[in-house]
């Protein structure tokens, strides 16, 4: 399989070995390591990790494209459906991302924002890379109005102060570190992370403790039937207290969550029987978590019923649940389409546009792939477009 991959640069293979370095140093000394502390280490460690280190990730010169590399509608189309929110604020109002990655939905957004009157007071970013957080300082600089780039501040830490407004997060969740776990003769194991005798990486199972044994058994209870012999997934045990500490000082206003995924009975399906974990290195997805570390993203898709369950007891009500495609067009697709395609310079323009339009909205491409869910809390009414609460599929979680 790593023979398909493109071959990592001399300085990109010392930068894994570091990082690896480390890895072996911690197994040789505590023993294999959960898969999720693996993870977390690969992605988060400070300087070395995939998400920490100083390496381009975005776009075509990256490992991955996200929705708001691809142009400005998918941020228009978010800011359509916020905006309602937005205004209903006033001057109180507050827009919270997480995760900014190159700043690229940061500048649509803000750009859109600005030219529907319902600029927040403060645009906050939460970045965890302080690479990253130059980078996006520089690009929303450099093409903003110094006004208007003037509401951006950047966060080391969720707000510990109510506020009200937006949290949006956008391939987000995927990216926490997942718990893996296996069913071997009908007793539930943690996949681990350790060495083989050579020093090398190797996944290996450990018995598992309480708390996800019962984590393991409750998903059993709630799909009603036991997972078979062999079986291998991931969960998310921290997902509630993650999104407590991220929102919880969000009295009012709405929290939109993009990602790919799916409702539960869908993410364990039995022939699902690998789990969803992928890794993403230059445009390329396989399947090992271990080659190359930090180098490589590491996601799982997110169980949207997990997610539902952790806004609700967060004190959020669930206000939509739809695929990408459905909230697009329900948030004003259509319209931000035509509205570029009118103003577009040429016919290279328009063409981009047009291809915009289906990678975010094919079923093959994120239309299906890719959810978007909707929280709301202390907004009445709720100001969202007709269209996405009409369209809401959370009958289905």
């Amino acid at each position: 399989m790593h023979n398909r991959l493109p071959e990592p640069s001399a300085d990109e293979r010392a930068h894994s070995e570091r990082l690896l370095a480390r890895l072996r140093e911690h197994i040789a000394a505590h023993g294999p390591m959960p898969f999720a502390q693996y993870m977390e280490r690969c992605l988060y460690t400070p300087g070395l990790g995939y998400y920490s280190a100083g390496a381009t990730k975005f776009g075509a010169a990256g490992d991955f494209i996200t929705a708001p590399e691809l142009g400005e509608l998918f941020a228009r189309c978010v800011v359509h459906a916020v905006q309602g929110a937005l205004a209903q604020l006033g001057d109180a109002a507050e827009f919270l991302e997480l995760g900014a990655g190159s700043g690229a939905f940061a500048e649509a957004a803000l750009r859109a924002m600005h030219e529907a009157g319902t600029l927040p007071r403060r645009y906050a970013i939460l970045e965890p890379s302080a690479d990253l957080r130059e980078r996006q300082r520089s690009r929303l600089t450099a093409t903003l109005p110094p006004d208007v780039a003037a509401r951006v501040h950047w966060l080391d830490r969720p707000p510990t102060e109510p506020w009200r407004g937006v949290l949006f997060a956008n391939e987000v969740i995927d990216a926490l570190p997942a718990t893996r776990f296996a069913i071997h003769d009908g007793a539930v194991w943690e996949e681990c992370v350790g060495l083989d005798d050579d020093g090398r990486l190797v996944r290996e199972d450990r018995p598992a403790d309480a708390a996800l044994v019962n984590a393991v058994l409750q998903l059993e209870r709630e799909l009603g039937a036991p997972f078979d012999d062999g079986y291998r997934s991931e969960l998310l045990p921290q997902l509630a207290a993650w999104l407590q500490a991220i929102a919880g000082t969000l009295k009012v206003g709405l929290m939109l969550f993009v990602d790919y995924g799916y409702t539960r009975r869908e993410f364990y399906l039995p022939e699902r029987r690998d789990g969803t974990l992928m890794a993403h290195y230059r445009h390329r997805s396989h399947t090992d978590p271990l080659y190359l570390p930090g180098l490589n993203d590491l996601t799982a898709s997110v169980d949207f019923s997990a997610l539902a369950e952790a806004g609700v007891r967060a004190g959020f009500a669930l206000a939509s649940y739809l695929p990408q495609s459905a909230f697009l067009i329900g948030a004003g697709l259509p319209q931000a389409f035509e509205a570029a395609y009118v103003n577009a310079p040429d016919e290279a323009a328009r063409y981009r546009l047009a291809q915009q339009v289906k990678r975010l909205t094919l079923p093959e491409q994120m239309g299906e792939r890719f959810q978007a869910m909707l929280f709301a809390r202390g907004l009445d009414p709720l100001p969202l477009p007709a269209d996405l609460i009409d369209g809401d599929h959370a009958a289905r979680l």
